[in-house]
């Protein structure tokens, strides 16, 4: 555990009881900080009392004498589309607002760093798509690389949650837009931009909102090193406002599927072949065709990402290469669980906007595609050119046959449930096909969360296979 700093003797508000609150209270204890711990939901209250925090409704007035700070779960809104009650109390009254992540930045450096002979770093990772695999992609090139390691964030535990960090160990935190935006602190020592496309629109009142929150991570933290995905025009404006100029290697520029040139560091993709560049020459390669855990382009831009944010904490090619074969991939991300007859079977739920599912549909040549869900704004249009390699779309969700008529060129069958849709995509699936879940919508017409729905696939997927 990370003990909170800076609220010694004094009571914080906890807005929020999962797994990042819940977290956070005993951090703020262990600080010697006091805890005032509020959620909207029941069960969760009386699971805070059970394990011994005090619980007050934090809707009331009396409640906020003497709060020194309230700290808020990423998932309840701070802004748009509108504050959380006890938020906009906070505001009114003038009591700071942050979450885990500015309060893990403020508490991370302690004294006893003074005996190390390397001090503890942190990576960041934030962007639209990849974050997770490039997190965990990160964190298991250092591990092989014998470098202490711990991975947290949105992926793995929460950040408060970690162990003391160990000399010259470094944690890999990944990061959404809820937590870059309200975070007060911001010090990562190098931070990672994957990419953008349009999400979370309505938290963030449009595209704009939502990319200057991943630019905090970069304009007010300030990192050492920035690793930039340069495949859209937001990443080539954060680039270039980051950078002093052409040379400047402090900032990593990344791309899937384009060659970078010029003097500065990059690292790029092409024909599955991975470069690094520096000042102009070639200085590394790595064939990814035979990586297996990181099929497709998408997953390219990820390996890049990674290579890129190892090799400015000093891992070489050579090693890192060799941890790419050994990378397992992430459970619901471009994951194949099951193969019968020449047929794959792979689970990309975590495919939940229309961006994803294009860059997993690019990624086999011909696919039974299982999709739908509940479709996010923006429509299915920037699918349309990625469905070449479609052989016929079976869909799902309560919403099935809206979706089926939206997907103009390709053959499409309503099958609203999931064992309907395995079961007709196994039927008349052929030798060399991919049965792929990329749904491009969220899940929750039909179940909890992304994991759910890829479990409940690949459960279908093994009845059929035996």
């Amino acid at each position: 555990m990370i003990a909170v700093k800076g609220y010694e003797g004094k009571t914080i508000g906890i807005l929020g009881l999962g797994r990042s609150g819940r977290a956070t209270a005993k951090a703020v204890l262990a600080g010697g900080g006091y805890v005032v711990c509020w959620d909207d939901s029941a069960p969760a209250r009386a699971a805070a009392e059970a394990e011994g925090f005090v619980v007050a409704d934090l809707t009331r007035e009396a409640v906020w004498d003497g709060l020194a700070c309230l700290v808020t779960s990423p998932g309840i809104p701070h802004l748009y589309p509108a504050p959380h009650p006890v938020i906009a109390m906070a505001y009114a009254r003038g009591v700071p607002v942050d979450n885990d992540i500015g309060v893990f930045f403020q508490s991370w450096a302690d004294e006893g760093w003074d005996a190390f002979e390397t001090v503890p770093r942190v990576v960041c990772v934030t962007g639209s798509n990849g974050k997770s695999t490039t997190s965990a992609l990160i964190h298991h090139i250092l591990a092989e690389a014998g470098r202490p390691t711990q991975l947290a964030g949105n992926i793995g535990r929460g950040v408060l949650d970690i162990d003391p960090p160990r000399d010259g160990e470094v944690v890999v935190i990944e990061l959404s837009s809820y937590q870059t935006e309200l975070a007060r602190a911001l010090t990562p020592d190098v931070a990672v931009f994957t990419n953008l496309s349009p999400d979370h629109l309505d938290r963030h009142a449009g595209l704009g909102g939502y990319f200057a929150a991943k630019r905090r991570l970069f304009a007010e933290g300030g990192p050492d090193r920035a690793v930039i995905g340069v495949d859209e025009v937001e990443g080539l404006f954060l680039a270039g406002q980051l950078a002093m100029g052409p040379a400047d290697d402090r900032v990593i520029r990344i791309s899937s599927g384009q060659k970078l040139t010029g003097e500065g560091w990059t690292v790029f993709a092409r024909k599955g072949f991975l470069a690094e560049y520096r000042k102009g020459r070639q200085v590394a390669s790595i064939d990814l065709r035979a990586v297996r855990g990181l099929p497709g382009g998408h997953n390219h831009q990820n390996a890049c990402a990674a290579y890129a944010a190892v090799r400015a904490l000093g891992v070489g090619p050579k090693v890192i290469e060799a941890a790419l074969h050994s990378y397992p991939g992430l459970p619901h991300r471009s994951q194949m669980v099951g193969e019968a007859g020449g047929v794959r079977f792979v689970n990309d739920s975590k495919a939940t906007n229309v961006d994803a599912a294009a860059k997993a549909l690019q990624a086999f040549d011909r696919i039974r595609w299982i999709c739908g869900g509940l479709e996010k704004e923006g429509g299915l249009q920037g699918l349309m050119p990625f469905v070449g390699s479609v052989a016929k779309a079976y869909v799902i969700g309560r919403e099935a046959e809206a979706f089926a008529r939206k997907l103009t060129g390709v053959e499409a069958e309503v099958c609203t449930t999931m064992a309907q849709a395995v079961e007709r995509a196994t039927a008349e699936a052929e030798a060399g096909d991919v049965v792929l879940l990329a749904p491009a919508c969220a899940s929750f017409d039909q179940y909890n969360n992304f994991e759910e729905r890829g479990d409940d696939f690949a459960a279908e997927v093994r009845k059929r296979l035996g």
